[in-house]
């Protein structure tokens, strides 16, 4: 008997061989994720630590506006839910406080949705990580059942005879730890760099606060008591 894996596999029965098969495609799935993972979250990283930059050098939410106008992202998208939020308060009086709680509130919402989108795919991971021993276990019960049955029906112990379907059976179950090792590897690696990101989102989140603060502080102070002050199209009232 050719002690080769691919000879094995051949010399398999179509139950295991399938199972084989499913367990290598697991594998690959594994290593597709954590490939297309690992670019995404390189540029995304290199992008918010970019934005995060601009958000330390504005001295306002217009100038860092401004600056992200060309680049998107999802400061722009902060900057652009709290200047809505301010416009449609603008006309409730003396409600500096209650606007910064409404922005807070609609900040937070978009820094969940992110760190949603950032663990998409990394379920499979688990469920590959967690099944696939079994799986490869349930290949090598099945090879294992059919040696026997064919030791069974020749009528023959010799160990020369039960040990080619025994050992082409116990390839599944090697398979299906090929597949779940990586697997479970590759899902913590990219757990700590999705949260490595939602931190960096929680920066810029800080950030457009600290900017909107800023601005409410300079509205106030430069605002005779009880008058409205306009911005552009926006309006603050001041005590």
């Amino acid at each position: 008997m050719s002690s080769s894996p691919w000879e094995m596999f051949l010399n398999t029965g179509p139950v295991v061989r399938t199972v084989m098969i499913l367990l290598v495609l697991a594998s690959a799935m594994s290593w597709t994720v954590f490939l297309a993972k690992s670019v995404e979250f390189f540029r995304l990283k290199r992008r918010l630590r970019a934005e995060e930059h601009i958000l330390a050098e504005a001295s306002s939410l217009h100038l860092a506006a401004e600056r992200l106008r060309t680049q998107g992202g999802l400061t722009g998208l902060f900057i652009a839910a709290a200047t809505d939020e301010r416009a449609h308060s603008q006309d409730i009086p003396d409600d500096r406080e209650g606007v910064k709680e409404r922005i807070i509130l609609h900040l937070e919402r978009l820094e969940a949705a992110e760190g949603r989108r950032l663990i998409r795919g990394t379920g499979l991971l688990a469920t590959i990580g967690a099944t696939a021993p079994f799986v490869g276990l349930f290949g090598t019960v099945w090879g294992v059942m059919t040696s026997f049955t064919g030791i069974a029906a020749a009528k023959a112990t010799s160990l020369a005879v039960v040990a080619p379907g025994i050992a082409e059976a116990l390839l599944a179950t090697a398979l299906g730890l090929v597949a779940a090792i990586p697997a479970v590897v590759i899902y913590n690696h990219l757990v700590r760099q999705s949260a490595a990101c939602r931190a960096q989102v929680a920066d810029l989140t800080t950030g457009v606060m600290r900017l909107l603060s800023r601005d409410l502080a300079r509205a106030q102070m430069l605002s005779p008591g009880g008058q409205v002050v306009r911005f552009g199209t926006r309006a603050l009232l001041a005590e």
